[in-house]
């Protein structure tokens, strides 16, 4: 079970066993990546940690660090719940586009279905930096779009320099 402790009227911070958390793994993988996480339908804390199990298990991805969780209110369509967030670094040897074709994967084996823009989710995971790279094509942009606006991604993310 995940500490809380509020942040303001409108936010939580959430610290459990694995969330944050630096791993010291060897890995060959060439690139680095910055994966923003999300969900707000059913238990996500336990989903995040399934995911991070999910992960590791995996090795076309490593694992480097995770940030703590942070439940925020939605944006866009509001009507529904709170979303739990947090940010993991991950080492990978597959490119941008192919590594985008692995997130959608395994949002639909954790049980994500698109709906309409902004719905309710089981899990997103959205790639937020691949190295340095700027990419602009119709289904990938690098860095991700408006990360910087978002307090989903920021707050998490700003753990992670503290980390290295």
């Amino acid at each position: 079970m995940a500490l809380k402790r509020a942040m303001n009227a409108e936010l939580t911070r959430y610290v459990s066993r694995n969330f944050p958390r630096r791993f010291r793994p060897k890995t060959r993988h060439r690139h680095r990546v910055v994966l923003g996480i999300g969900g707000n339908i059913g238990d996500v804390e336990r989903r995040f940690e399934h995911l991070l199990v999910w992960l590791q298990r995996d090795r076309r991805v490593v694992v480097l660090q995770t940030a703590p969780m942070l439940q925020n209110p939605p944006f866009g369509f509001t009507a529904q719940e709170d979303f739990l967030n947090s940010v993991l670094e991950v080492s990978t040897s597959m490119s941008p586009q192919r590594l985008l074709r692995y997130i959608l994967h395994v949002e639909r084996k954790f049980g994500r279905r698109r709906t309409f823009a902004n719905a309710p989710r089981t899990l997103d995971i959205d790639m937020i930096f691949f190295d340095d790279r700027v990419i602009r094509s119709e289904h990938l942009v690098l860095p991700h779009p408006h990360w910087h606006e978002r307090d989903s991604v920021c707050i998490p993310l700003s753990y992670l320099g503290r980390n290295r």
